[in-house]
């Protein structure tokens, strides 16, 4: 390929230059570039069909981001050894690219986009997702596809005491904040954010640098479509008869006002709005059947459609100009709440939260490390010891379709309510335990996935997690027409439909811990995101107050049949004493035991059992297989050695030590063999250990109450004659012998030297 093919800008983001290349790779996409930072590289491609797709009433955009596990230099784990389903990290990378870049392709489109994005290399330093945020954003760009761009992406972090603008991976662990924001040149279009606990100022400040470094890169998507940017394609509109639209509103306005007016409930309201639909579906539907010429006749589908707009124009007409909503709240007023826990048996904890007609029912399940989730990723993390998955059943919403597995959807939805609660979970040092939340959703009603924050809340201390503040999640919306505007707390499943704004934000008393916002118009302004931050902080902490009357800390025990896991540290050089050849010594404790042992690289030792003692005798026995021996301790021991001279004992697993024939009874002792036998269990003292790791001990010493340093002073040569009295009472050895003579230290037995 001609270099002259080959584009290369660079512009500055925070510390980093970022490297935007296209020309050199699929030159029959749309679109393509590479944008590297470091040595993190991201591909992306944007292409459209030339046809619409027939019969959908949709724009049919999908992003996908592509893990190849080659990026960080490894081969994939699955029994294949090749990728396949994506990764939950990948699913939210794209989900996180997509939100920023749909509300600004046409609403009428209905050709298929596609964008797709592969990570070529990752340095596990830079991050990818808004790499490919930027990269996806050049190449709709610089593409023929119809598009209002461009957006960018960067991180904020909160690092001690300030803002990071695009922080490394490494930088991140220090950070409080971890905050994702996309915008254009005027506005904040989306936001994705973790916290631990960062106020509502601080969250303003950082969104606003946010949004002013990402002008540069901006302004470069600009110069680069202006320079080597493609004609923009035409594409095939949806948009309806703007005659039949005014017949439908003047058929139907007054009626739709009226049932907006009057019925408050929603059910009441959907039925007669679909009563009103299918009288006005059946009145085209005869006309239809005069009309000979079928490309004539107007498409019921059409007709729906225009009546479903204007639904939506009532909607908005009266909350902007009336100020109240379909249910007949103010803009503030959050619907009616409860909370419950314990409602589940032999589950580890369980909590209810309901919210209007929203509910969310989440189970806690304590498990131990080696629960923990191993993750096939490009991203250094390699385990999970967190997890929250959810759920959203059809029966939530009085439907009924085939269950295919947690969409998309799902698993963003989880993901934010893990995020949430994340660094409200107590460290694995202090709390050794995997935990899983699931998040069945009973009922939907708007925003379930702060109903999960609240029902994981709840669950967590109804197990007897010792999180360290409850968190609650509130979703806020957004009306706009012209120059009126109006922030809604608490928003319901029409409002989020109908609205412009989904504004999700969850946190303590003391702050916020996540924080979610999809934009449908093209931004929003400061003002309108400070009083979006402002509601939600008033009714975050009316439903922490809710939350509280069900269960105000967590319990101070775990449940009944939640597992009990023991701490121990021991010497990492000492691991394999444990676990033994092939895992036989650690796989004889569990079986003894009834326990799951776990072992850390670091000498950490789980020992989770179903009860104390039993995790006691294991600890017991870990213990032993490790600890050092020390003089002056006493331990019960088996011989496994006779000789002449003494008798070896195996005083802890795998570790032996020799009792000297002098030291085996505070009496003088004729052989070996007359006082123990192989196999015996007898009690010894620990009376030396020499630099070679040899250690004596004695038997006396036990007999006679030695201390420490008795068995220190006492024991240096070895070969005392028993340091005590013989059978007839008088001194042997170190005293003297059975005749009476002085065994010295000493004697033989017939008196001499």
């Amino acid at each position: 390929m001609s270099d002259s093919n080959i584009h290369r800008y660079s512009v500055k983001l925070g510390n980093s230059d970022l490297v935007i290349e296209t020309g050199r790779l699929a030159e029959q996409a749309g679109g393509a570039v590479t944008v590297t930072e470091g040595d993190t590289m991201v591909f992306a491609t944007a292409t459209m069909s030339k046809h619409a797709r027939e019969g959908i009433d949709f724009f049919p955009l999908s992003v996908d981001f592509e893990e190849k596990m080659y990026a960080a230099g490894r081969i994939p784990g699955s029994f294949f050894r090749r990728e396949g389903r994506p990764s939950e990290q990948a699913i939210l990378n794209s989900r996180v690219i997509d939100r920023p870049l749909r509300p600004l392709f046409p609403k009428n489109m209905r050709n298929e986009v596609q964008v797709i994005l592969t990570a070529f290399s990752h340095d596990q330093e830079h991050h990818v997702d808004m790499l490919g945020m930027i990269a996806a954003s050049t190449a709709l760009m610089i593409s023929n596809i119809p598009w209002e761009g461009p957006v960018a992406g960067v991180r904020i972090g909160f690092v001690d005491g300030e803002l990071v603008v695009n922080p490394t991976i490494s930088e991140m662990e220090n950070s409080i904040l971890d905050l994702r924001i996309a915008g254009t040149a005027d506005s904040i279009n989306m936001v994705e954010c973790g916290a631990t606990e960062v106020d509502e100022e601080t969250m303003l400040r950082a969104l606003a640098l946010g949004h002013q470094t990402i002008q540069p890169v901006i302004e470069l998507q600009k110069k680069i479509k202006a320079e080597i940017g493609k004609e923009k394609s035409e594409f095939i509109s949806a948009d309806l008869s703007e005659t039949l639209v005014a017949e439908v509103a003047e058929k139907t306005r007054s009626q739709v006002r009226q049932i907006i007016m009057e019925q408050t409930d929603r059910d009441d309201r959907n039925t007669a709005m679909d009563a009103l639909r299918d009288t006005l579906t059946s009145e085209y539907e005869a006309r239809n059947a005069e009309i000979a010429d079928a490309t004539e006749q107007v498409k019921l589908g059409d007709v729906r459609e225009a009546f479903a707009q204007v639904i939506k124009e009532e909607v908005r007409r009266r909350i902007v100009e009336d100020g109240v909503r379909p249910d007949g709240r103010d803009y503030i007023t959050i619907r009616p709440l409860s909370a419950d826990v314990g409602l589940i048996p032999r589950v580890h904890g369980s909590g209810l939260f309901k919210r209007g007609q929203t509910q969310v029912l989440t189970i806690a399940t304590l498990g131990t490390p080696r629960d923990s989730q191993m993750l096939d990723g490009l991203s250094p993390e390699d385990t999970k010891r967190y997890l929250h998955h959810y759920n959203f059943p059809p029966f939530s919403t009085g439907e009924a379709y085939p269950l295919r597995g947690p969409k998309r959807r799902e698993i963003g939805h989880g993901a934010l309510a893990e995020t949430a609660l994340r660094n409200m979970i107590p460290p694995e040092d202090r709390f050794p335990y995997t935990i899983r939340l699931v998040s069945e959703v009973m009922s939907s009603n708007g925003s379930t996935s702060m109903a999960s924050v609240c029902g994981s809340t709840l669950a967590l201390m109804d197990a007897g997690v010792p999180i360290e503040r409850p968190v609650a999640g509130i979703a806020m919306g957004l009306i706009k027409e012209g120059d009126k505007v109006a922030v809604l707390t608490d928003i319901q499943g029409m409002e989020d439909h109908l609205g412009d704004m989904d504004f999700k934000v969850a946190g303590t008393a003391n702050g916020i811990t996540a924080l979610q916002m999809d934009i449908k118009i093209k931004g929003v302004s400061d003002e309108i995101m400070r009083r979006a931050l402002a509601q939600a902080k008033d009714a975050r902490l009316q439903i922490l107050e809710v939350m509280k009357g069900a269960i105000a800390e967590p319990r101070a025990e775990l449940g009944d049949y939640a597992p009990r896991i023991v701490t121990i540290k021991i010497d990492p050089e000492k691991i394999g004493a444990v676990i033994g050849p092939g895992g036989k010594i650690i796989r004889s404790i569990q079986e003894r035991t009834g326990s799951k042992i776990d072992i850390e690289e670091d000498g950490t030792v789980f020992v989770a059992c179903a009860d104390g003692p039993s995790a006691a005798l294991a600890v017991e026995e870990i213990k032993a297989l490790t600890e050092d021996a020390e003089i002056g301790r006493i331990y019960t021991g088996r011989v496994t050695r006779i000789e002449s001279y003494g008798a070896f004992v195996e005083f802890l697993p795998g570790r032996e030590g020799m009792v000297h024939i002098s030291q085996l009874a505070d009496y003088r002792v004729e052989s070996v063999e007359s006082e123990v036998k192989l196999g015996d269990e007898i009690m010894v003292m620990v009376t030396d250990v020499d630099d070679g790791g040899k250690v004596r001990l004695s038997r006396q010493a036990v007999l006679e109450g030695w201390t420490a340093e008795e068995a220190r002073s006492r024991d240096r040569g070895g070969s005392r004659g028993g340091g005590g009295r013989d059978r007839g009472g008088n001194r042997g050895g170190g005293g003297r012998d059975r005749g009476g003579n002085r065994g010295g230290g000493g004697r033989d037995r017939g008196g001499r030297r």
